[in-house]
């Protein structure tokens, strides 16, 4: 019996329907967050006070809301993040990571539709006498035969009757956004990597600063200790105190140019090459780096909505709770359809004319009978891992939530230690002052000035490294709040997950 086009054209829209309908139906179990597993609040939830360094801007805005070229308001240190973020080679390898997420993606979502392909064929052929020809039937006496063929076929597609590749394209974007918050978590995480880097190398070379005056110190202090030895007026005890000052303060000396160099090192590492000293403006001291104090933490709630890796390891859970329904599905019949439409003829120039279409339409069902478990197995493994994902979805929650509870403690406690910090400066200042006047009054002996010469290198010391600890820990703070993305950038990334094709 000979189909006509049209007819042909029918059938295949109905076909076309009843598959858009039948594949409606979905396996997967119905996707439900999890409950988190932390407090409704953090317990230093209220906003430390501006101190030394800090300005107050952040206003009610949320840490994500805080653009990081506002956060920073050290222009020398912005100018290092663009340079990262155009060169750290782990952001390169992120962003990479999420086009081939992408591409995977498609590749899945491809299965849902036929693939359509264009043939064009042709034989001649030479049988000799008394041969069968490529159709088969034997011929009397040699000769040259011709078959052409040219139309559209469609190869093995499959009914997505109950859902197997609606799931595993589900579960292929789901890997993909995740895919794309691990590169979001990884910029944030690079933005405050390089500033704390940034942090430290201003810090050792300000403990170099330190170290060089207080070696210049005490080595004017040893002068005057042998010079009065010399002399018969000083003891060796006073001398033999500012030689040890002495041989200590080059000790820290050398430590101070190799943490300045391993500083140094690090920073330029993070930025992906040598630092651009022709194109950056001059740095500033540690007392004058001015990062918003008054980030608000908001709720736990809120951290679940925008720190990234937790949004990545909820878009790992879906993608696993995605993997049961394909896993569920694979229990059911699977039917593909293969078919093609054209023409043929035994003449080139008579291909399309009439009585020389053709066609074929081959369904094909597959039901799985006996697999040994194979099918059992994976589902079982399937379940598994969603158990695995939920798992670490809840440990990312309570990670961040430990980070921004830390963040917060650090936060109303470093302001009141560097308070505590510079009152003491202050007073061994004052005091070394003092027991200079006196040891060059003739009242106290050099070991009192010593003394006091100690006690200010120790609380010099100590001022730096509280300073250092207060910026790092607001650093921190800024990310674990999932700082580091601008409103623009997040609605312009949102458009961008809706369609990734």
């Amino acid at each position: 019996m000979r189909l006509h086009a049209p007819t042909v054209s029918l059938r295949l829209g109905l076909t076309a329907t009843a598959i858009a309908l039948l594949a409606g139906c979905s396996m997967a179990p119905r996707y439900e967050r999890p409950q988190a597993p932390i407090a409704g609040s953090y317990i230093e939830a209220e906003t430390a006070e501006s101190g030394d360094g800090a300005v107050s801007a952040a206003g009610d805005r949320r840490a994500s809301e805080i653009p990081w070229q506002q956060f920073f308001g050290d222009a020398r240190l912005r100018g290092l993040i663009d340079v990262a973020l155009d060169n750290n080679r782990d952001l390169r390898q992120a962003i990479l990571n999420v086009e081939a997420a992408r591409a995977q993606f498609r590749i899945q979502r491809a299965d849902r539709l036929p693939t359509v392909n264009a043939n064009a064929q042709g034989t001649r052929q030479r049988i000799p006498d008394g041969t069968a020809s490529s159709t088969g039937a034997t011929t009397g006496g040699g000769g040259i035969y011709e078959q052409y063929s040219v139309g559209l076929g469609v190869s093995a597609y499959e009914l997505d009757l109950f859902g197997r590749v609606r799931s595993l394209r589900d579960a292929a974007l789901a890997e993909y956004l995740a895919t794309e918050q691990a590169r979001r978590g990884a910029q944030i995480s690079l933005i405050a990597a390089v500033a704390t880097a940034y942090l430290n190398e201003r810090a050792a070379a300000e403990r170099m600063d330190i170290v060089l005056g207080t070696l210049d110190t005490r080595a004017e202090s040893l002068r005057l200790a042998q010079l009065r030895f010399d002399a018969g007026v000083g003891s060796e005890l006073e001398l033999r105190e500012a030689q040890t000052l002495h041989a200590t303060a080059r000790a820290q000396l050398a430590a101070a140019k190799r943490e300045q160099a391993q500083a140094r090192n690090s920073l330029t590492l993070l930025i992906g090459q040598p630092i651009p000293e022709d194109r950056l403006p001059p740095p500033l001291p540690l007392g004058q780096q001015a990062l918003i104090a008054d980030v608000p933490a908001g709720l736990p709630s809120e951290l679940i909505e925008r720190r990234p890796d937790i949004l990545a390891a909820e878009q790992s859970l879906r993608a696993a709770n995605a993997s049961i329904g394909a896993a569920r599905a694979a229990f059911f019949p699977r039917i593909s359809l293969t078919g093609s439409y054209g023409t043929s003829s035994s003449e080139f120039d008579g291909l399309f004319d009439s009585g020389t279409e053709s066609w074929s339409f081959m369904p094909q069902i597959t039901l799985p009978i006996f697999d040994a478990g194979r099918n059992r197995a994976n589902l079982d493994l399937a379940q598994l891992r969603e158990n695995i994902a939920v798992a670490e979805y809840e440990k990312a929650i309570q990670t961040a939530f430990r980070e921004v509870a830390d963040g917060l403690a650090a936060r109303s406690t470093l302001d009141e230690e560097l308070a505590a910090q510079t009152d003491l400066l202050e007073a061994t200042q004052r005091r070394m002052e003092l027991s200079e006047l006196r040891y060059r009054s003739g009242v106290d002996s050099s070991l009192q000035r010593l003394d006091a010469q100690r006690a200010l290198f120790e609380a010099q010391q100590s001022m730096l490294q509280t300073r250092l600890l207060r910026l790092s820990s607001l650093v921190d703070l800024y990310r674990a709040l999932g700082g580091g993305w601008r409103a623009d950038e997040q609605a312009e990334e949102a458009g961008e997950v809706a369609d990734p094709s």
